[in-house]
């Protein structure tokens, strides 16, 4: 189970218990790469460099620097901003519910697993969890996270709450702007074929049902080179494509086809 990256505490009124949060998703598994001299093959590392004397600064002497003029900065330590740190830093306070259906998922951008930090702090977690599941409301609080203020919504989950950093109103873009020009409705002959190819394709979902290929690719090369010091390179074949007999394309034709398609496999698999 991964480290809890924060710690503090889920506030209702005067209900509050220690909680703690992880993020749901992790990237560890992704192929990463480290940048190397190909000369040497020694790693590659990066410094930050003075604009003006050209000499490499150190740890200590970073800061932030607010910009108020061409070349003329207010300097902010780290301690200037711990100090004008808020209290959601370490306190999740839901202020508002909302229709947990009311929220759309555009808004939603990452989701965190939030758990009590302690045995005596479970039964407060309950009770917020199970107020919130009866009433299918999610709640609605701010938290800092990675020194700035994001919206938070709570969403009762299982055991748990699920708490999903939310995008605010000025980052999403409006829809009406893109599907404006698409048709209101579809030909009517046309939806009941979609519809039954829908059927046939529809199962339970399984994460199984999305794949990385690219992923699979790289772990598949890099495999390669590991057995082999000197990879041999392969010659390049190339294919050609048939070019299609038509642009113009029967889409009830294709449904069709589709369906029959999926019909045949089914009997045959």
């Amino acid at each position: 189970m991964a480290r809890p990256y924060w710690k503090g505490y889920l506030k209702l009124s005067l209900v509050t218990c220690p909680v703690n949060m992880t993020p749901a998703t992790s990237e560890s598994a992704k192929v990463r790469f480290h940048t190397l001299n190909k000369e040497t093959g020694n790693r590659v590392v990066s410094q930050y460099i003075d604009s003006v004397t050209g000499k490499p600064v150190k740890d200590e002497n970073e800061a932030k620097g607010y910009a108020r003029g061409e070349n003329d900065y207010v300097i902010l330590t780290d301690d200037d901003l711990d100090r004008v740190a808020l209290d959601t830093v370490k306190t999740i306070d839901i202020e508002k519910f909302a229709p947990a259906e009311s929220i759309e998922w555009v808004y939603l951008e990452k989701p965190h697993y939030l758990m009590p930090d302690d045995a005596v702090g479970n039964e407060a977690f309950a009770v917020i969890r199970d107020a919130m599941k009866a009433d299918r409301v999610v709640g609605i609080s701010k938290l800092v996270i990675g020194r700035r203020e994001k919206a938070v919504v709570l969403e009762p989950r299982d055991e748990g709450i699920v708490l999903w950093s939310l995008r605010f109103g000025d980052e999403v873009r409006p829809e009406e702007a893109y599907f404006e020009d698409i048709e209101d409705e579809a030909d009517p002959d046309l939806v009941p074929l979609v519809q039954k190819l829908i059927k046939q394709k529809t199962k339970r979902w399984s994460p199984d049902m999305v794949s990385d290929p690219i992923q699979e690719s790289l772990l598949a090369l890099i495999e390669e080179k590991k057995k082999a010091l000197k990879p041999q390179k392969k010659s390049a074949k190339t294919k050609q494509a048939a070019a299609p007999a038509s642009n113009v394309i029967n889409i009830m034709d294709a449904l069709r086809k589709s369906v029959a398609n999926e019909l045949k496999s089914k009997k045959t698999g």
